[in-house]
């Protein structure tokens, strides 16, 4: 939920909440973010693992990392968020704050407070900075939304029970419910 808006928020206003309060910063708008449940953060590490281990088991040169990691969408100072999970290609974006430009895959693990960013904002500002592939873990309903955007932005919903290929890497399958047992 925003926070009540009275000026155009920017990086510096983030860097200076209080130590521990988490926020993502869209379009100049400050949204605060609630600490993740024990299964949104059970999800976050076995994905996360899952794909370091591919990554890493093909010599690529991908990074992976989980939340929170800083990652500034746009070239400006309005936009700011934490992905639960960014895959990072080109190792030129990446510096010491975090990553300058779109991850080439992020996921996002819903919870009831975020479904709407989820599902809505965050899909808007990631088509629009060149995500090249966007997930949309859903724990409720146990589904997840794939969006490829590189591929006509084709759309695709599975199950957590169903084999789902990574779209940005060829011979790359998960499957949640073998993740999560």
């Amino acid at each position: 939920m925003p926070l009540i808006q009275e000026r155009t928020y920017t990086t510096e206003d983030i860097y200076a909440l209080p130590e521990g309060k988490r926020a993502e910063l869209i379009d100049g708008q400050i949204y605060d973010m609630a600490p993740p449940m024990r299964l949104h953060q059970h999800i976050v590490m076995n994905l996360s693992a899952a794909i370091h281990n591919y990554v890493k088991s093909k010599d690529g040169t991908c990074f992976v990392y989980p939340a929170p990691f800083a990652v500034f969408l746009n070239d400006d100072n309005r936009n700011y968020v934490e992905p639960d999970i960014s895959v990072i290609c080109d190792k030129t974006k990446l510096d010491d704050h975090g990553c300058s430009g779109a991850p080439d895959w992020i996921i996002e693990i819903v919870s009831p407070a975020t479904q709407k960013m989820d599902y809505g904002v965050k899909l808007f500002k990631y088509r629009t900075a060149e995500v090249r592939e966007y997930w949309i873990v859903n724990p409720m309903t146990k589904t997840v939304t794939v969006y490829d955007f590189e591929n006509e932005e084709k759309i695709s919903q599975y199950s957590f029970e169903d084999d789902i290929s990574v779209c940005i890497y060829e011979d790359f399958v998960l499957n949640i419910a073998d993740l999560l047992s």
